[in-house]
């Protein structure tokens, strides 16, 4: 679908649901993401976020709640259902509020038959035709090929302009250029029917999640650094540095020791993501040095109640779970293990991990809670 597919969708939208609606309202909107309120209760608002993908209608848009009722989970899981068929957008969010009533036993919405009307037309809506678009591309460039033009160019293009921008998008040059190699490789892979790692849902959220870190303040600040092993979007070396850790504790203290001593500046981790992210949390380890306590189990895996499923929310960002693993260490008093050999590895970290979930799921979760994250 065209740029203007989408707005015309967005716009249709907010025309119906203004911000001041008494049951179901959208309260802020973006090209890429809808923020919604649903009236559960006379003075209770239930807010629900849709991250609309790069490939939107291709990839479907991603629906969360920051909710641990299963209920509610389920409704949003059922969206997946509607994956297919004209103006995607507006029949998953007329399905979302009709099962919502449905589930706090509500009339069904008045406004939701408005969702099966034909959308405006161009015109109405303020668009510019494709004939008017092909004017002004030749206009502003002779060479620039039509609406057809291959997927390769059109990330030359994005490219271009992403770099022109660099001014009001703070993503550095070199940043920028990772973006863009993996970009082309996944979406070349997917051409070109090769089997391609994880799903473009996932890949989708993580391109958004990468960008959003490399235009953070912790991360041009040092707080921590990424790197993705041999450019695979699904596994992230991330290394926390001693500004994401409290100065005042001993972890920091030993940080300082171990960079002096042994030129180590920071705790280096490992992130793996599955094809279903972001409705399951990465698996985190600790790659080195070895850690004593913080949370850190014997195999090096970070065993946190957030990064369980039960734990897990699909709204939580990349860059808050980092920053929260360094805060998690010196809660849990961890101590660098100056004396240990490095014996982590990915088998030993997984097992220990699933073994500590299955004991916390009977005893209960100990560890800093996931609301402090």
């Amino acid at each position: 679908m065209s740029e203007f597919g989408l707005k015309a969708e967005l716009e249709f939208l907010v025309s119906i649901f203004d911000p001041n609606h008494e049951s179901f309202r959208i309260i802020d909107q973006k090209p890429d993401e809808l923020t919604c309120q649903f009236n559960v209760t006379g003075g209770k608002w239930l807010t629900i976020n849709c991250n609309i993908t790069e490939s939107y209608p291709s990839v479907p848009p991603i629906w969360c709640v920051d909710s641990d009722d299963p209920s509610l989970a389920q409704v949003l899981e059922c969206l997946e259902d509607v994956r297919s068929g004209n103006n995607l957008l507006l029949q998953q969010l007329k399905k979302l509020v009709c099962d919502l009533c449905q589930l706090y036993n509500l009339p069904q919405h008045p406004d939701l038959k408005r969702l099966d009307q034909p959308l405006p037309a161009a015109q109405e809506a303020g668009h510019v035709t494709s004939e008017d678009e092909e004017k002004e591309d030749d206009e502003e460039d002779d060479e620039e090929d039509d609406e057809e033009e291959d997927l390769e160019d059109d990330d030359d293009l994005d490219y271009d302009d992403d770099v022109a921008k660099e001014e009001v998008d703070p993503v550095e040059k070199e940043n920028m250029a990772v973006l863009e190699k993996i970009r082309k490789n996944q979406r070349q892979d997917h051409m070109n029917s090769v089997a391609v790692t994880g799903s473009l849902q996932a890949s989708d959220r993580l391109m958004k999640e990468l960008r959003e870190i490399y235009k953070s303040k912790s991360y041009k600040g040092g707080n921590y650094t990424v790197e993705l092993v041999n450019d695979n979007l699904y596994e992230w070396q991330v290394k926390v540095g001693r500004q994401a850790v409290d100065p005042d504790s001993p972890l920091y203290k030993d940080m300082q020791v171990l960079e002096k001593k042994e030129e180590i500046d920071g705790i280096l981790l490992n992130l793996t993501f599955k094809d279903n992210f972001p409705f399951e949390p990465p698996f985190i380890r600790v790659v080195a040095p070895v850690i004593s306590r913080g949370h850190v189990l014997e195999g090096g895996a970070v065993c946190m109640e957030l990064l369980t499923k039960q734990g897990w929310s699909s709204a939580y960002s990349i860059e808050s779970v980092i920053m929260q693993i360094g805060a998690t260490l010196v809660k849990g008093e961890g101590r660098v293990n100056f004396g240990a050999r490095n014996t982590y590895s990915h088998s030993s970290a997984r097992q220990a991990y699933i073994t500590k979930v299955l004991i916390h799921d009977k005893t209960g979760w100990h560890t800093p809670p996931k609301q402090d994250g």
